[in-house]
Formats: C-alpha cells, sequence, structure tokens
C-alpha cells in the first residue's frame, strides 16, 4: 500500500480547514469551540504523542509510525510489512482486526535520549503477540533505528474458527503512556481468552508498568507468584489511560461488553474484577470456553440484568476489586482514549477528564460517537458530573485524544482525520 496522507502546517490549516464557533453552553465559564483538520486521509489512526514544541508522532493501525514537524511536513518512520513510503519497515510487524500498530509515547527525556516507544503486533513469536518496541529518532526526523523489543509476551488473538463472537486481534488493548512517576504503563486485552484476565502470569487483561529498559518499576505491588511487570489485573480492554493532574494516580477507561463500559482509578496490585471463566461464580458452560458475552438473549435483558449475570467488576468473586467510578449508564460504547484538559482556557472544564466514544452498542448498533467531558472526584472513586462536549466538527470514531502542548485537544477517528480542537 502507498502512504501519501494529504497534510498542512498549522499556519495553512488556519487558513483552510472549515471552522466552526459552537457558542457556549449553559455555564457562562464553558469555552466555545473551533476545530482545525490537522491530518486527512490516513488510514485508522490510532494514538499521538507531543514533543514540547508541537512535533507530533502519530500511528496508524496498518501502516505504522510517523512523524509531523512543527512545519507540517510528515515524516515516514517505520512501516509494517508490505507498506511503501517509510525510511524503514519491519517484516514481522502485522495488523489484523483490532490488533497493529496501536499505542506511541514519547520518552520524558527525548532530548537527551531521543527514545520513542509503539505499541504493536509481531509474528516473531508464533502464532503472534503483541510487544513494546522502543526506537531512536535520528536528529533530522526521518529515520528510526536500534529497534528494542521491550515486551515481547503480550498476548495476542490468533485466529479461531470455533469462536461465534470476535475475530483475529479483537481485544487488544495497546494503549501506553508515561505517568508523572516516570514510569511506561501499558494496557492490555483478554484476547476472548478466559483465562487470560485473572492470570498471575500470562499480561493480557493487565496493566503494565515498566522502566524504559523494559523491566518491572519499584512499587508495582504484585502479588507472589504474579509477573513482576504486572501493575493491575483483571481487566477486559483496556484502551484509554491517563493521570489525575492534581494526584497522579492513573485513571483508565474500559470496554464493557453488553453493558457496563468503565472508568477506574488504579491503585498498585489492584484486580479489576473481570473474570469471564465458566464454572465460577455459578455460571455453567460457555461458548468457546469465554462467557463474557453471556447469557446469548441479551435483547430480553435490561442493563442491570446484564451487568449482575456478567459483571464487569465482581464485587462478589473479588471483594477487594477496585471501584469503577463510573459505567456509563450501564451502556457499553467503546470507551477508548482518556485525558485531562489543562489550562485556563478550558474554563470550567479545566482539570475534566475527557473520554473519546466510538459508537458500538448492541449487535453493532451505534449509540452516540461522541466526547465525553467527565468531572471525576479527587480520590478516583465518583464523579461528580458529566456532560457531551459540543463538537464543531461532527461525530466520529474517536480513538485517540490528546492534550497538545498548545493547549489544544487532538483527536483522531477511525475514519482517517486527526483533527484540533481549540477553546475559545
Amino acid at each position: 500500500m502507498s502512504h501519501h496522507p494529504k497534510t498542512w502546517s498549522l499556519t495553512t490549516v488556519a487558513a483552510v480547514a472549515a471552522v466552526v464557533l459552537v457558542p457556549a453552553a449553559a455555564l457562562a465559564e464553558e469555552p466555545g469551540l473551533t476545530y482545525e483538520t490537522v491530518l486527512t486521509d490516513l488510514q485508522d489512526p490510532w494514538d499521538m504523542a507531543f514533543l514540547p514544541d508541537g512535533t507530533m508522532f502519530y500511528t496508524e493501525k496498518c501502516q505504522g509510525l510517523s512523524v509531523m514537524l512543527p512545519s507540517g511536513d510528515v515524516n515516514a518512520l517505520l512501516g509494517m510489512a508490505d507498506t511503501d513510503g517509510y525510511a524503514s519497515t519491519e517484516n514481522d510487524l502485522f495488523c489484523e482486526g483490532q490488533a497493529g500498530m496501536n499505542g506511541v509515547a514519547v520518552d520524558p527525556d527525548f532530548d537527551d535520549n531521543r527514545y520513542v516507544y509503539v505499541y504493536s503486533s509481531s509474528s516473531l513469536t508464533a502464532p503472534g503477540t503483541n510487544r513494546v518496541l522502543r526506537l531512536t529518532v535520528n536528529d533530522d526526523f526521518s529515520e528510526v533505528a536500534d529497534r528494542t523489543d521491550l515486551v515481547e509476551d503480550i498476548p495476542y488473538k490468533p485466529e479461531a474458527t470455533d469462536q461465534p463472537f470476535g475475530g483475529p486481534g479483537a481485544h487488544n488493548g495497546g494503549r501506553i503512556r508515561f505517568g508523572p512517576d516516570g514510569y511506561l504503563y501499558v494496557t492490555t486485552g483478554d484476547t476472548h481468552n478466559a483465562e487470560v484476565p485473572q492470570s498471575p502470569t500470562l499480561l493480557g487483561g493487565k496493566v503494565l508498568r515498566i522502566d524504559r529498559d523494559g523491566e518491572a518499576a519499584d512499587g508495582n505491588e504484585a502479588a507472589e507468584g504474579f509477573d513482576p511487570r504486572i501493575y493491575t489485573y483483571g481487566h477486559r480492554n483496556v484502551q484509554g489511560i491517563t493521570f489525575h493532574p492534581d494526584t497522579g494516580q492513573p485513571i483508565v477507561a474500559e470496554h464493557g461488553p453488553w453493558h457496563s463500559d468503565e472508568i477506574t482509578a488504579l491503585v498498585a496490585g489492584g484486580n479489576g474484577g473481570w473474570d469471564p471463566r465458566p464454572n465460577v461464580a455459578g455460571r455453567g458452560d460457555c461458548p468457546d470456553g469465554y462467557c463474557g458475552y453471556e447469557p446469548e438473549q441479551m435483547e430480553a435483558m435490561e442493563p442491570a440484568e446484564r451487568a449482575a449475570y456478567m459483571p464487569m467488576t465482581d464485587t462478589e468473586s473479588f471483594p477487594d476489586a477496585m471501584l469503577p467510578a463510573w459505567d456509563n449508564n450501564g451502556l457499553s460504547q467503546g470507551t477508548s482514549s482518556a485525558e485531562f484538559l489543562a489550562g485556563e482556557q478550558w474554563g470550567d472544564w479545566e482539570g475534566r477528564m475527557v473520554v473519546g466514544l466510538m459508537g458500538i452498542g448492541f449487535g453493532g448498533t451505534p449509540l452516540g460517537q461522541r466526547i465525553d467531558i467527565i468531572d471525576i472526584a479527587e480520590d478516583g472513586l465518583s464523579v461528580n458530573d458529566v456532560s457531551e462536549m459540543p463538537l464543531p466538527m461532527g461525530s466520529g470514531r474517536f480513538r485517540s485524544l490528546v492534550l497538545g502542548p498548545d493547549g489544544s485537544l487532538y483527536a483522531a477517528i477511525d475514519e482517517g482525520d486527526i483533527y484540533r480542537i481549540t477553546p475559545e
């Protein structure tokens, strides 16, 4: 495939983009919003990461890693197998379903070490794994080198012909972020494997916390017998992680099954309470040994009944499980990336968390492609208010939300665009 995204410099964008002003809503201090199209014609843009000068690294799930410079010029750095136009390619990197090149993060000391990190699927270990790669960027941002696989054993879901749900690459996690503690947090999915989330050794259904060499971070508090890289476990499919601006506590956004997307503040060694194994908690056998979508006749059940049968956070089995602050009103709509808004330009929204929704509902019915604004309590255990951001550019499957160094919110949608949303 060729790789020719349409690009503009930020100066040019301001002149040519369709800029729409959204008036301030109920509260006088809520900002109006304008938007600019930063990049378009991308293929499934998945994540973004910024340097202080506005340099933006970004990934496309089935293409690779690129960088947009402050001038607006784009350099395609590292491509997956069978991609064209990149400075280099790695033949073991591939995409399938939700898997591919997902999260990207830049090192807090980038000026000194030139490190950038990506989460990507690899065929080096059959039938495939997800890996965290560390790359070194050259001085003019035209190439990467010195690939180092920091984590090699995050599960990937291969093709399974006898499974009545999902497909290869499903429940793949994939977000990576540096926390204020200087450690790299890695979110992973349960890969539709019932044994994975509660397993002490399998790295799916987890949040990992590692140093820049891939070693376990100090203070993970993994229980005896657990892989020391595990920070929390018992997750379904975490695709968003951010950090409370006052406390630094990590907070994740997680996909629910037929119900209950969740926002949860993490504690070291904590259990998210997801356990889709059959023959536990009073359940019987389940299709392909995975109870995550049981029972089958979901149309006949209210969200509360669904959650009681197959809870996202099973407090009966795990009384000490981390409790979610928010569960999306008992619905599952595909929570993806999460970020906190910072700066007085955001008015009453300053310090609030934004979460991208991809609009997935029961049977694939869209229930709302939007960005929610969540006023989460400082202790992370409850929310004070949830509202919907009045988007100037319309809806989309919001895959990634990142606050840029200019104080604007950058939003990537699956349909192929990256927007800059600026408060006025």
